[in-house]
């Protein structure tokens, strides 16, 4: 059994032991005395930090929006360019996800319910945040005169994502994460030949 931590610390550990969950195992079939089990104490000290396993789930995607905008605005300030801040995001994003398998999973699967939640609202919380990067770093290298002139940046940042949506979909259809990592190169450099100007590679 793991020492006392402080609320907030433990709090997080419960969250990510469950996205580690659900890498392995369905979401809706996680129960709280796995994810004890995951962490390292009794099922009653997760009930001490978290009201239900709802509020567990609500907690790890927070911890996942957290976490991957974090990666990504660590990766894009690393660049000199917006193009290959734009490169640099989906690189980070496809490998935040190669690294956390149970993120989409749990995603996929709270988007499936057709009621609203807590956990959706954090998605689309993540997703917002994420576009107005994207639309940012677009704005930037349209005005460096980097992108097709007409171009549709809206229509731009829908593509990126679900680039990077469609590896995801893939690798986990295959049962092959390697997918991912190995794809993800080629598939970025096609989208920057769509949005360039003269089909750039940078």
């Amino acid at each position: 059994m793991q020492t006392r931590l402080p609320t907030q610390e433990r709090q997080v550990e419960i969250a990510a032991a469950a996205m580690r969950l659900a890498g392995a195992f369905s979401p809706a079939l996680i129960t709280t005395a796995q994810i004890a089990e995951e962490v390292g104490i009794s099922q009653g000290a997760v009930f001490r930090h978290f009201a239900s396993k709802d509020a567990v789930w609500h907690a790890a995607m927070v911890w996942v929006r957290t976490e991957l905008l974090g990666a990504v605005e660590a990766a894009a300030k690393a660049e000199a360019s917006p193009l290959e801040a734009l490169r640099a995001i989906f690189k980070a994003h496809v490998e935040f996800v190669a690294a956390h398998p149970g993120v989409p999973r749990f995603i996929f699967h709270e988007m499936q319910s057709p009621k609203d939640s807590p956990v959706k609202r954090e998605v689309r919380t993540l997703l917002g945040t994420y576009r107005e990067m994207l639309l940012a770093l677009l704005d930037k290298a349209a005005q460096g005169g980097a992108l097709r002139a007409a171009l549709d940046p809206d229509a731009a940042a829908t593509l990126f994502v679900g680039a990077v949506q469609g590896l995801i979909m893939q690798s986990m259809a295959a049962g092959r994460a390697n997918l991912l990592t190995t794809q993800a190169d080629a598939v970025f450099t096609i989208y920057l030949q769509g949005i360039c100007v003269g089909g750039g590679t940078k």
